[in-house]
């Protein structure tokens, strides 16, 4: 069973009983608290886990695997507060905050804790009521702008990720797409995050790869399946969703037509 708030800038989630797993695409800059259980996350290069009292900043534009273990109490809860782009603008703007520049950096890192700010994400559970409660956003909003001052405070450079408005540069194209194909994510997230059109993404790949992308993303993944299966033992059933295939009957039915031979058998 999982219970998640959305639409405001503050979000509770709970997640009770078992472990649970999935992918997202991050769009905006977060940060997150665990209240209680663990979180694992892989952004295809790196595997970050942040356990009960961690405290987290993601960068927007990121592309995450996760996995969600319930505590000993049997649940896995959270806190994220979330800024969205006009935001921070206004944010930038009363404050006089500019960035120094696009900057490299991790997709999830952790910030200091015990610090001001995770007592302070650690306060915000009593708040988790409003919820429920009509004409409150305004109340989250205060609760957010704070939080980004604390966060400002606690670490001053992430100013530089903070106020930078510009969108995704166009990039390698090959090396981003052979880091990143097992994500379930559509055409046009994966142009965007290479600085594309979705005509233009579709042009050059066809360049690089000589496939469409849909056609090369299927192959890809196959491939990495037959090695996983045939050479480390693998389940189908422990791998379709790590490499971006939604069901395990269309991974199955994929895998065949392209082997000649259900998973089960290779």
């Amino acid at each position: 069973m999982s219970i998640e708030t959305t639409r405001l800038p503050i979000r509770f989630s709970c997640y009770f009983t078992r472990s649970r797993s999935g992918e997202q695409f991050v769009p905006e800059h977060t940060i997150g608290y665990v209240v209680s259980g663990k979180l694992e996350v892989n952004d295809g290069t790196e595997a970050v886990s942040f356990r009960e009292g961690d405290l987290y900043f993601c960068r927007r534009n990121r592309l995450g695997k996760y996995t969600k273990h319930p505590g000993e109490s049997g649940e896995f809860r959270s806190i994220s507060i979330f800024f969205e782009q006009g935001t921070l603008r206004n944010f930038s703007m009363n404050y006089g905050y500019t960035s120094g520049g696009m900057t490299a950096g991790k997709s999830f890192q952790h910030l200091p804790a015990p610090s001001v700010l995770s007592h302070y994400m650690e306060s915000l559970k009593v708040y988790e009521s409003l919820l429920k409660e009509q004409g409150k956003g305004e109340l989250l909003l205060v609760k957010q702008h704070e939080a980004l001052l604390l966060l400002l405070q606690l670490k001053p450079e992430v100013k530089d990720i903070l106020f930078d408005f510009s969108v995704p540069g166009k990039i390698d194209l090959e090396a981003f797409m052979v880091r990143n194909y097992h994500f379930n994510v559509d055409l046009k997230r994966f142009a965007y995050l290479t600085g594309r059109s979705l005509s233009t993404f579709k042009r050059d790949f066809e360049k690089v790869f000589h496939l469409t992308p849909s056609r090369w993303l299927l192959q890809r993944r196959l491939q990495e399946a037959h090695y996983l299966i045939k050479e480390q033992k693998k389940a189908a059933s422990d791998i379709y969703l790590d490499l971006g295939f939604e069901d395990l009957s269309h991974f199955s039915y994929a895998f065949k037509k392209q082997y000649g031979i259900a998973p089960s058998f290779v």
